[in-house]
């Protein structure tokens, strides 16, 4: 067992444990949900043919570009939070506590925004079974389920090891089964035959659109990043975990979609509402569809159960470190979970599920790419500028030019999305703008005080016990 394996971290709750190879599992685990089961149809769609393929491709280079920011950040501050720590240390010199407020606050809607994407999916295969659900019968389904994954949370859960276990092996039993169906009844001229001007002038635009689609199926390459406190040598397994797991599900989606273009015409494929579905009932009969729809179904649920567990202890964290509304630092009295945020999040998730999936999808991404992706991008200029003493065990390759890619990459998919989106997504960073500067006046911190500099990462005790080698 390597030395650093058991070694806690400063809060003296997590051991460095996680490793590449572990890091890379717990990220693929993340990203491959419902989310292909449900794009491939839109993504064709959108796309006008066979060369979808194209969006998941151009997806994976935003990820990768957008990942070795991450990796910069997240092996450089090993701790766990994520964006919330990379932008507290790299904005705090100018605007206090703003920018990891209204990350907060921001995670409030995109949490559960992904969240009602996974109903919304549950509830397109389920109408496998029951083809002929009304649109009110729809929302009910998706209220009751909602519902059901808040009750089922409102209570004290230890771990979710056994959930994320089930759900990796359920999704690895679904990717496999459909594409397996695919290419066992495999027509090359479905795939591989484009429809006339499929690279004209459209492309680009119907690429946009692809590309939020794409990065959508991608989320969750970061996920290593927010268990900074649990990877063993961050400087290795941080970049690693990210762009392995990257260009590891690239090649996944890539047969993955090709499989299922080679069954049906792209027309067909580009209506279909639970497309993994058709595919197996077209190549082995309605009783393997069937398992496979339930094998989707239970993915879908068990992966709403473990986002929105996790995303719930996000506002909780930060409200105890005074970066939050205080009302979200509240634990049940009985139980001892942070039940403010459970029931704010399964609130929006439930009004999520009454817009269109593609809606859905548009919206998260909307307000994710200004407070997150493009600030991150920002902290990174920061940080290299302000803390040139950090210790940084993996520095951006070439950089700056990732940056420059991955800037470029979400600046094309946020004026892609929809004008709704936008709006929507606007309007809720602008209440939150709002509501920090109520914040900031109660509890006297800036812009209503002088800001308080805390440079926590630039002490020898954080990066010790990140990396005990360089401090012996």
């Amino acid at each position: 067992m390597d030395s650093h394996t058991a070694r806690p971290s400063r809060d003296g709750n997590f051991h460095r444990s996680i490793g590449l190879f572990s890091g890379t599992a717990i990220n693929m685990t993340q990203m491959c949900g419902i989310g292909p089961f449900i794009t491939i149809p839109l993504m064709v769609a959108v796309m006008g043919g066979p060369q979808a393929v194209v969006g998941w491709i151009a997806g994976a280079i935003l990820a990768v570009a957008d990942g070795m920011v991450w990796a910069e950040l997240g092996a450089a501050m090993p701790g766990s939070g994520g964006t919330y720590v990379y932008l507290r240390e790299a904005f705090q010199y100018r605007t206090g506590k703003l920018m990891p407020f209204l990350f907060i606050w921001t995670v409030l809607l995109t949490i559960p925004l992904l969240m009602s994407t996974g109903i919304i999916g549950m509830v397109e295969y389920l109408e496998f079974f029951f083809p002929h659900l009304r649109w009110w019968a729809v929302r009910l389904i998706s209220l009751a389920a909602t519902g059901l994954v808040t009750w089922l949370l409102y209570r004290r859960i230890e771990s979710i090891r056994a959930i994320t276990i089930a759900l990796w092996v359920i999704m690895l039993l679904s990717v496999v089964g459909v594409s397996a169906a695919g290419l066992s009844d495999f027509h090359s001229s479905y795939a591989f035959t484009y429809p006339a001007g499929a690279f004209g002038g459209h492309f680009f635009v119907g690429l946009g659109a692809g590309l939020i689609l794409g990065i959508y199926d991608y989320l969750g390459y970061f996920t290593t990043a927010y268990m900074g406190d649990e990877l063993r040598d961050p400087g290795r397994t941080m970049p690693g975990s990210i762009i392995t797991s990257v260009i590891a599900m690239m090649f996944v989606y890539l047969i993955l979609n090709i499989s299922v273009l080679g069954v049906a015409p792209w027309q067909e494929i580009a209506r279909s509402k639970s497309v993994a579905s058709m595919v197996v009932e077209h190549s082995w009969g309605h009783a393997a569809a069937s398992i496979m729809t339930i094998l989707i179904i239970v993915t879908a649920f068990a992966s709403v159960f473990a986002g929105l567990l996790g995303g719930s202890r996000v506002p909780f964290q930060a409200a105890r470190e005074k970066v939050f509304l205080s009302v979200f630092g509240k634990l049940h009295a009985r139980h001892g979970f942070p039940h403010v945020a459970l029931l704010t999040m399964g609130a929006v998730t439930a009004i999520g599920t009454f817009f269109d999936l593609t809606e859905v999808i548009n919206m998260l991404l909307a307000a994710t790419i200004i407070v997150q992706s493009i600030a991150q991008i920002a902290a990174l200029a920061v940080l290299r500028k302000r803390q040139p003493m950090l210790y940084r065990p993996y520095r951006q390759w070439l950089y700056p030019v990732p940056c420059a890619v991955a800037l470029l990459g979400w600046i094309y998919v946020y004026v892609s999305a929809s004008t709704l989106s936008l709006i929507l997504s606007g309007a809720w960073i602008v209440a939150g703008l709002v509501v920090f500067a109520i914040w900031a006046r109660i509890n006297r911190s800036w812009p209503f005080a002088p800001v308080e500099v805390r440079e926590a990462y630039l002490g020898n005790d954080a990066s010790c016990e990140a990396w005990p080698n360089r401090c012996s």
